[in-house]
């Protein structure tokens, strides 16, 4: 059985930022910057790439046949998991069903600032705990919230705390997650019954999701180059 299978799902098209998975960004694909560092992380035994464009991953250099990719494996994605209203939970379990391992870890191409070292950390961070059957990755804030009517959520205005001795919130962010088959199951879900929050470095963290998030990334690719 393989102790820790990388899930990273990739298909052709995107609304958004058409193309953005295999768009370039700095020196090569977007979806090479999340791939070179799951394949840099030791703990990582596969990567699992469920797709409907093998074709533009071989395009754009992904060589099953070079040593390089040794660790990853091309699932070609079922016609009925193709489509932008698929839930990610089914294919996830698709995933699981085909590749039978200890602990699965599932991100996504759109987090390319996510580092080998992060995922390392959060690997040994599930391991470490015997009170969580799963992880989730989340942004930390310490800021004033309001609901859509202005009244306040987090804090009270006639008594202003300083912002750094407000209670925490946490966003999932959706850089990545750690499961079990078996934690999986409970929920039918990447989260599991009692997960553990995981929080990722600001700078890391950013996911491509509306054209904005292109620039911004492409503001930060030159200062975090991964080769």
């Amino acid at each position: 059985m393989t102790k820790v299978a990388a899930l990273l799902p990739m298909k052709a098209n995107s609304e958004r930022v058409p193309g953005k998975n295999f768009k370039q960004l700095g020196h090569k694909p977007l979806f090479r910057w999340m791939l070179d560092s799951l394949i840099a992380a030791q703990e990582i035994d596969v990567v699992v790439i469920n797709t409907d464009a093998t074709d533009l991953l071989r395009t754009n250099g992904l060589d099953m046949h070079s040593s390089e990719f040794k660790k990853v494996v091309l699932r070609q994605r079922r016609p009925e998991l193709v489509g932008d209203f698929v839930s990610m939970n089914k294919i996830i379990e698709d995933d699981i069903l085909a590749v039978d391992a200890q602990l699965y870890l599932m991100t996504h191409v759109t987090n390319p600032f996510i580092s080998t070292l992060t995922i390392t950390d959060a690997i040994r961070a599930l391991r470490a705990s015997d009170e969580n059957d799963s992880l989730f990755a989340v942004n930390r804030f310490q800021t004033r919230f309001y609901r859509e009517d202005g009244s306040p959520i987090n804090h009270d205005p006639a008594n202003l705390l300083r912002t750094q001795d407000l209670e925490p919130w946490y966003e999932e962010n959706s850089c990545l997650y750690l499961f079990t088959k078996e934690s999986f199951a409970k929920t039918n879900a990447r989260i599991g019954l009692s997960p553990l929050l995981f929080e990722t470095p600001k700078l890391e963290s950013i996911d491509i999701d509306e054209p904005e998030d292109w620039i911004h990334a492409e503001s930060l690719a030159g200062a975090m180059r991964k080769d």
